[in-house]
C-alpha cells in the first residue's frame, strides 16, 4: 500500500533506494511526467521518510542529477583512462558511447538519450539549481576529453579548437541516437574527430 514501508535498511539505504527510484522514472518518463506519489509507491517508501530527506520535488531532482552525474562520470572516465592519454583516450571516449547506445552499459540503464539534456529541457532557466547542476555534469566531461586532447602537445589554440569540435560532436552522437536510432552514430563522429586529429597533428 502506497505511504506503506518495511522497517528493514538504513536512512541512508532508503534515500539511496528513492534516488535510484525516482532516477529511473525521470529518465523514463520526465521529471515534470512523474509525481511523487508514483515515487513513494515504486520505491515502497512512506511520504514521511521522503520529506524528512527532501524538503521538496526539486531537492529530490538535484540529488538525482548528481546521482547520474557520479554513476555517468564515473564509468565514462574509466573507460577513456583505461587507454594511453590523447589519441587513444579520445577513441575510448567514443567507443564507450557506441557500447551506450548498443545496450552494453547495463550500469547506465536502457539507453534513453542523455539524461542532463532531457532534464535541462524541462528546466530551461539557466539560473535555476537543476539547470545549473545539469551544466556542471557537461562542463566534467568537456574537462575530462581536454585532458586527452591536452597530451596531444598542440598549441593552444588547436588544443581548444579540437575540445569544441569533439564535444559537439559527442553532443550531436548523442542526440542521433535518441531521436533517429541511429545506433552506429557514436563511430560515425569518431570517424570525423579522426581526420580532425589527423589535420591538426600534420599541420604542427
Amino acid at each position: 500500500m502506497q505511504g506503506t514501508e518495511s522497517q528493514a535498511g538504513t536512512p541512508s539505504d532508503k534515500r539511496q533506494q528513492l534516488v535510484t527510484t525516482a532516477f529511473k522514472l525521470f529518465y523514463f518518463q520526465s521529471v515534470h511526467g512523474v509525481g511523487i506519489n508514483q515515487i513513494l509507491q515504486e520505491s515502497a517508501i512512506a511520504k514521511k521518510t521522503l520529506y524528512h530527506h527532501f524538503v521538496s520535488k526539486d531537492e529530490l531532482v538535484k540529488a538525482v542529477v548528481r546521482y547520474r552525474d557520479e554513476t555517468f562520470y564515473q564509468w565514462l572516465s574509466e573507460r577513456v583512462n583505461a587507454s594511453p592519454a590523447g589519441r587513444e583516450g579520445i577513441r575510448g571516449l567514443f567507443r564507450a558511447l557506441d557500447d551506450w547506445f548498443n545496450q552494453r552499459v547495463p550500469q547506465l540503464c536502457e539507453f534513453r538519450g542523455c539524461f542532463f539534456i532531457n532534464v535541462s529541457a524541462e528546466f530551461t532557466e539557466p539560473s535555476h539549481p537543476v539547470h545549473q547542476l545539469c551544466a556542471l555534469h557537461k562542463q566534467r566531461v568537456a574537462s575530462l576529453i581536454e585532458r586527452q586532447v591536452s597530451a596531444l602537445g598542440l598549441p593552444e589554440a588547436k588544443t581548444q579548437y579540437l575540445v569544441a569540435a569533439i564535444g559537439l560532436l559527442k553532443e550531436g552522437a548523442i542526440v542521433s541516437a535518441q531521436l533517429k536510432g541511429e545506433t552506429q552514430s557514436a563511430l560515425l563522429a569518431l570517424a570525423v574527430v579522426e581526420q580532425l586529429l589527423d589535420a591538426a597533428t600534420c599541420a604542427v
